[in-house]
């Protein structure tokens, strides 16, 4: 068994990471799902989605949503799945945070939500011209 992740995003954003991560590691090593909010998607029947995907991910370690806004609709849905069950909810979802996600497979919901935040942090310096 491995944890889940279920990835909310706006459209577009999450397909986009996850084919770029799976592209640059050759490798999709967890059961994945994604789940795109539009501008007039129904917050309602992203949720009912939302809860179906994860009772499909959940194989009994748990499931990691990572959603790209705090604040937004894709957060504010994936915030009321934390009483459904085994969930770490991740803003800020970006390509560091995705592939240190899939690059730590073995490791279990809450070491793989820290890594999830690391590699979300890490992957943001500023490069200065010297």
């Amino acid at each position: 068994m491995s944890v889940g992740l279920l990835i909310i995003s706006h459209d577009g954003i999450g397909p986009a990471l996850l084919g770029t991560a799976t592209f640059m590691l050759n490798e999709h090593p967890l059961q994945t799902k994604l789940l795109a909010a539009s501008r007039d998607c129904d917050p309602d029947e992203l949720t009912t989605s939302a809860i179906e995907h994860m009772e499909q991910l959940d194989t009994g370690d748990g499931v990691l949503i990572l959603t790209d806004l705090y604040g937004s609709t894709p957060s504010n849905i994936a915030q009321r799945l934390i009483k459904q069950g085994n969930v770490r909810i991740v803003t800020g979802l970006n390509l560091s945070m995705l592939i240190r996600v899939l690059n730590y497979p073995q490791l279990d919901l809450e070491q793989l939500a820290q890594k999830a935040i690391s590699g979300g942090r890490d992957g943001i310096i500023m490069i200065e011209y010297k």
